[in-house]
């Protein structure tokens, strides 16, 4: 999950994300537009410390590889505080997370869990009649984004308790981008030539592009970025997400750090929206659906998840050339992360640039 330093001591979350993104990325949604949300995270963290059962959260802290219930639930406070403090009134990026858990009308409520899930985990908690209540939760806490979520027939008369987690994510650009129209087409790419951190020679075979959000007065605690990661090779994808996920804490030691004028620097316009489920992760134990999806334009980046579970060392300086070009007309992967903790909120990959789907 996520790394802090202090006693906190767990396999990050940046790790996680990527691995994920291989089985992802290398399966299901090898040859698409994709977009996942690590905010998986959250609702699995509200389910583990449920009264579902050990097979629940075994399952559970395997996936995310955590040794306790109680250390899941120490880094979840962590990320709450550092990376999801909301300082849009401040000129930075608008951030909401809210969690809720839901058990059926009809049942009992344990008072014990009741006060975990308000008082710790900050969760609305309530006994509903939830078949015709979550998917509105998601859309009102994804700013409209998210609409009509889950799928017909995935809450059934055996449900007695849902967990679920919105994430809703809106920066501007520090530097704004050359304004066109329209999405994922050739004529649409945004282009901007102003100086930007940059890596050449990634893992070999590719180049890293940081594009920050603006911060305003926010600097204290944490800072946003838009990160690319273009194959030298138009086939290249897979295999830099493979060798992405086969490090550990790789994403720390290849950070874009050096400033270089750009000469030519163009990605798409992109508007994407992607949905998996538990067995897509090779979860077992519990039914899981997510939906993530992503927008960006000249002026900055919107980016929204919902997830409900339930049970039945460093690089090298290089320096750089004088000038680059950075053209994104062929497959490349993108993330959204804060850069002080290094926590990653959305990964995704565009396969096809010129697909206009959302």
């Amino acid at each position: 999950m996520w790394a802090f330093s202090g006693r906190v001591r767990s396999i990050s979350n940046k790790d996680i994300a990527l691995i994920v993104s291989k089985n992802l990325f290398s399966t299901r949604a090898k040859h698409s537009n994709s977009v996942f949300s690590v905010s998986i995270n959250s609702a699995l963290t509200l389910a583990a410390s449920g009264p579902d059962g050990s097979s629940v959260s075994d399952e559970i802290l395997s996936f995310l590889r955590s040794s306790s219930t109680d250390e899941l639930n120490a880094v979840f406070s962590k990320i709450v505080s550092v990376v999801f403090a909301d300082h849009s009134a401040n000129g930075g990026p608008k951030i909401s997370s809210v969690n809720g858990v839901w058990i059926e009308k009809t049942l009992p409520i344990d008072s014990s869990f009741k006060d975990l899930f308000e008082n710790f985990f900050k969760a609305v908690f309530d006994r509903v009649d939830f078949r015709s209540k979550l998917n509105k939760w998601a859309e009102d806490h994804t700013n409209g984004l998210i609409k009509d979520f889950l799928p017909h027939g995935s809450i059934s008369s055996l449900t007695n308790c849902v967990y679920g987690s919105a994430l809703y994510f809106k920066g501007a650009w520090q530097v704004p981008f050359v304004k066109s129209s329209g999405y994922l087409i050739d004529k649409a790419m945004m282009k901007t030539n102003h100086s930007f951190s940059y890596q050449q020679g990634l893992f070999g075979d590719a180049t890293s592009h940081s594009f920050p959000f603006g911060q305003g007065g926010y600097s204290t605690n944490g800072s946003f970025s838009m990160y690319f990661y273009l194959p030298d090779k138009n086939d290249g994808l897979e295999d830099l997400v493979k060798t992405m996920a086969s490090t550990s804490e790789i994403l720390n030691c290849h950070i874009p750090r050096c400033k270089v004028l750009v000469n030519e620097f163009r990605i798409p316009k992109f508007k994407i929206a992607y949905g998996l489920d538990g067995q897509d992760l090779g979860l077992r134990s519990m039914a899981l659906y997510h939906k993530a999806c992503v927008k960006i334009d000249e002026e900055g980046a919107e980016a929204a998840a919902v997830t409900f579970a339930y049970s039945d060392g460093c690089s090298m300086y290089l320096e750089p050339p004088k000038r680059i070009d950075f053209v994104a007309d062929h497959p490349f992967l993108f993330l959204i992360r804060e850069d002080k903790t290094g926590t990653v909120l959305f990964v995704g990959q565009i396969f096809d640039p010129s697909d206009k789907s959302a």
